[in-house]
């Protein structure tokens, strides 16, 4: 499967924001989408996941309450949305497939777009 992550841009702190992941092929329902994050100088790191048929979910703590991840499976894509941004949440955005992972291990991901950026200004 190919992605593609778009939607970021410069906003300003406690803005909303959503995030889309397109992906290619005819079997994405098969998979675990996930978005994760890397700041500049920091390790890339969790922050959602989601199974193929929608029905669970799973968020870093730090963006529980605050981000929503979502799918549509008929168009391909996964999205999300961040709400109440902080400078901190400033990075570049990816997002993630796997066919035999639900969890928060970034190498468990076989397949990842190409990042979106997200600058957040106080």
């Amino acid at each position: 499967v190919q992605l593609q992550a778009f939607g970021g841009g410069l906003v300003q702190a406690g803005d909303s924001l959503r995030l889309s992941c397109a992906a290619s092929g005819r079997t994405f329902s098969h998979y675990v989408m996930a978005w994760f994050r890397q700041a500049p100088g920091k390790e890339r790191e969790f922050v959602a996941s989601i199974t193929g048929d929608a029905r669970s979910t799973l968020y870093a703590d730090s963006m529980k309450g605050r981000f929503t991840i979502s799918r549509d499976n008929g168009k391909n894509i996964v999205y999300l949305q961040m709400t109440s941004l902080k400078p901190e949440d400033t990075a570049v955005y990816y997002c993630a497939a796997t066919l035999s992972y639900y969890g928060r291990t970034t190498s468990m991901y076989q397949y990842w777009g190409q990042g979106t950026k997200v600058t957040v200004s106080s």
